[in-house]
């Protein structure tokens, strides 16, 4: 009876070393990849997964990683990371078309879509894509003039993605982004570039005040000769409310003085004197002596005659 029960024991201990052994929890996010006797069996999800100890192990996989100041970890691990995941590598030293030497930092986000290729059909996928990458980004910026690879950044990273995620698709990497952070140029070249800046700049502020004076003239001209239309039309209604005017006194006297021996030339004579009368004051500010014509005299009687004519028209109103 004890014999059996020390035999009960024993199994149950070897059962729970076994279950021990061969139990296997992946957290959620990453896999794992088991072989069998050396080749690959199947993909561990997500959960509680159970093995047979000794016969089934899990399959190493190298990564790596870097640092904050640029210095590369190599690791070895049984589970492989699902997430997408982003590799910052340093920044590399490269030419563009027109022979300026550069240095690009760039960042690569990726995600492990097929772990049994990312195991089995290449050794270090993450080196292999920073390689591929490297190798890319050097023959895409070879391709760029400087100024065409500061101006369209967008379109070298669309670019690489397009290389890189069909490249990564073998490898079971699925490249989602690639983004060129810095672009290191030479002392000299951004000098250059500072000087061509300002000057660009002064230009544009020339040709603002140059734009902006055009417009004033413009303005001052537009406004200039609305203001001389209206003087004009206003001279020409004046002139004809004035002429108006005249017509029709010299009516009003012709009609009233008929009978009294008035005639149109008379009338016009008295009322081109009575403008003459009023200008007068002015003739005299041009200077100390004023001349004045022999008709002067003949002026004053016609005046004299319209006077009397004045009067009797007044007696009779």
């Amino acid at each position: 009876m004890e014999a059996s029960i020390i035999v009960i024991g024993l199994l149950a201990v070897v059962i729970a070393i076994f279950l021990a052994q061969g139990l296997r929890i992946v957290q959620q996010s990453e896999c794992m990849v088991i072989e069998r006797l050396g080749s690959f069996h199947r993909v561990l999800n997500p959960g509680i997964n159970l093995i047979i100890p000794f016969i089934d192990q899990p399959r190493q996989v190298t990564v790596q990683a870097y640092t904050r100041s640029g210095q590369r970890i190599m690791s070895n691990t049984n589970r492989i990371d699902q997430r997408e995941t982003v590799l910052d590598f340093p920044g590399q030293p490269m030419i563009t078309k027109d022979n300026v030497a550069v240095r690009v930092n760039g960042a690569i986000y990726y995600q492990v879509v097929d772990p049994k290729s990312v195991v089995y059909t290449v050794e270090n996928f993450v080196l292999a894509v920073e390689t591929l990458t490297r190798t890319t980004l050097r023959s895409v910026v070879g391709n760029r003039e400087l100024d065409d690879l500061l101006e369209n950044r967008d379109e070298v990273n669309q670019r690489l993605l397009e290389i890189l995620d069909e490249a990564g698709e073998k490898w079971g990497v699925k490249v989602t982004r690639v983004e060129i952070q810095d672009i290191d140029l030479p002392v000299e070249i951004e000098e250059a570039m500072r000087a061509q800046m300002t000057a660009e700049r002064k230009r544009r502020a020339t040709v603002t005040e140059a734009n902006g004076h055009r417009e004033a003239e413009i303005k001052q001209a537009e406004g200039d000769k609305e203001a001389a239309v209206l003087r004009a039309e206003g001279d020409r209604e004046a002139a004809i409310r004035r002429a108006e005017g005249e017509r029709k006194a010299i009516e009003t006297i012709l009609a009233a003085g008929g009978d009294r021996g008035l005639d149109a030339e008379r009338v016009t004579g008295y009322l081109l004197g009575l403008e003459y009368l009023r200008t007068l004051p002015d003739i005299a500010k041009e200077g100390d002596r004023v001349f004045l014509p022999t008709e002067f005299s003949q002026l004053g009687s016609t005046i004299g005659a319209f006077s009397d004519l004045a009067g009797k028209l007044r007696q009779q109103g």
